[in-house]
């Protein structure tokens, strides 16, 4: 049992928001596999939800199955956020997180994403602001700062507990950082000794059960929220659970179940958006689960311009054929095809984790 202020959750791992990607059918896939809970939606604007824009309504789509949900708002107007959220509760949402960590530049230079952690004071009475006007729990997702020289989540996570915030999420890379470099596990710890009352989440470069597990045994984080880590593997959550409850790490999905979630992902995609546009989405999505086919190019080159259903499933078929060139009599891999396996950024060698670096401005300037 997990505690997310009145909320109580049967797990604590949790469906990271990804701008694109988390919408309805990945939400109910991931549910579907197993191991989570609380999933969060697309990043959504405050301001285009209170006038009902049909895209910021359709980031919110949700059903039945999809239960308990996460909106992720972003926006720097205290009275459109307070509104929004109040919205949301009224719409039977959960929870309310609040983006502070997108380093994206159209987000940052509204006053939102990780251009909220510069101005501490602004940002907590906003915050104050959303937890006064809802009973639903309202979080903050941040980073650990601007840049290197400005690594402000420390500072900013006792504010915001004092604000009335439910929970931390941090994501331990800077804005500078973007989705590249590696991820600090000592920074996301400084964060969980910075609060006194409320969990901390930690986030960035989970993509296997030994990642989330070592995360939580270095920072003392009181829960894991993974995100492009689900896109490469669906099952994680579940394998997770599994490692952290019995010491024993699970085999890999086969093959066969990796294409029978994919597919399943893609049936959804259909039901959701209709079958043009669902297709057309899928042309992103399927190349993710087809980093752990193999020998894929075949795949790749033909997906990403399927229109229909059929049309996938022709190009899967072709890809079935061509594959087995690559695998032995049982279908499985043959050794020098073999996959290796995936290490995240805080698990390798200092020398092979390249950072690349989003540029940014020097510090926290008011351009952004």
């Amino acid at each position: 049992m997990f505690r997310l202020g009145p909320l109580e959750l049967q797990s604590n791992l949790f469906l990271s928001p990804l701008a694109g990607y988390t919408n309805l059918p990945f939400r109910l896939v991931i549910r579907e596999v197993g191991g989570v809970d609380l999933c969060t939606t697309d990043l959504v604007n405050a301001r285009s939800l209170l006038e009902r824009n049909k895209k910021a309504l359709k980031l919110i789509e949700t059903n039945e199955r999809d239960r308990p949900l996460a909106v992720q708002l972003f926006g720097s107007v205290p009275e459109e956020m307070r509104d929004a959220a109040v919205d949301l509760e009224q719409r039977g949402i959960a929870s309310v997180d609040i983006n502070m960590g997108c380093p994206v530049r159209k987000v940052c230079r509204v006053g939102g994403g990780s251009a909220m952690m510069t101005e501490h004071e602004k940002t907590a009475a906003l915050v104050k602001g959303m937890v006064n006007a809802v009973k639903i729990p309202v979080t903050a997702k941040m980073r650990l700062g601007w840049d290197d020289e400005n690594i402000t989540a420390p500072d900013l996570a006792r504010a915001l507990e004092d604000s009335g915030v439910a929970a931390i999420f941090v994501h331990g890379r800077t804005r500078e950082q973007g989705f590249s470099g590696t991820v600090n596990l000592a920074g996301i710890r400084k964060v969980v000794a910075a609060v006194k009352r409320i969990p901390v989440i930690g986030n960035g470069d989970v993509t296997t059960p030994e990642a989330a597990k070592k995360m939580f045994d270095d920072t003392g984080c009181a829960g894991v929220s993974v995100g492009r880590g689900a896109f490469y593997n669906p099952w994680i959550f579940h394998q997770t659970r599994h490692l952290l409850a019995t010491g024993e790490l699970l085999p890999e999905p086969k093959f066969e179940e990796r294409i029978r979630v994919m597919c399943r992902h893609l049936d959804l995609m259909v039901e959701v958006f209709g079958e043009e546009h669902g297709c057309r989405m899928f042309r992103k999505v399927a190349p993710w689960y087809a980093k752990r086919f193999g020998p894929v190019n075949e795949f790749n080159k033909k997906v990403v311009s399927i229109g229909s259903r059929a049309e996938f499933h022709d190009v899967l078929e072709r890809y079935l054929r061509w594959r087995q060139q690559f695998c032995d009599g049982d279908g499985l891999l043959l050794p020098r095809y073999a996959l290796a396996p995936m290490v995240a950024s805080f698990m390798q060698d200092p020398a092979s984790a390249q950072r690349q670096s989003v540029p940014v401005p020097k510090g926290p300037v008011e351009v952004w």
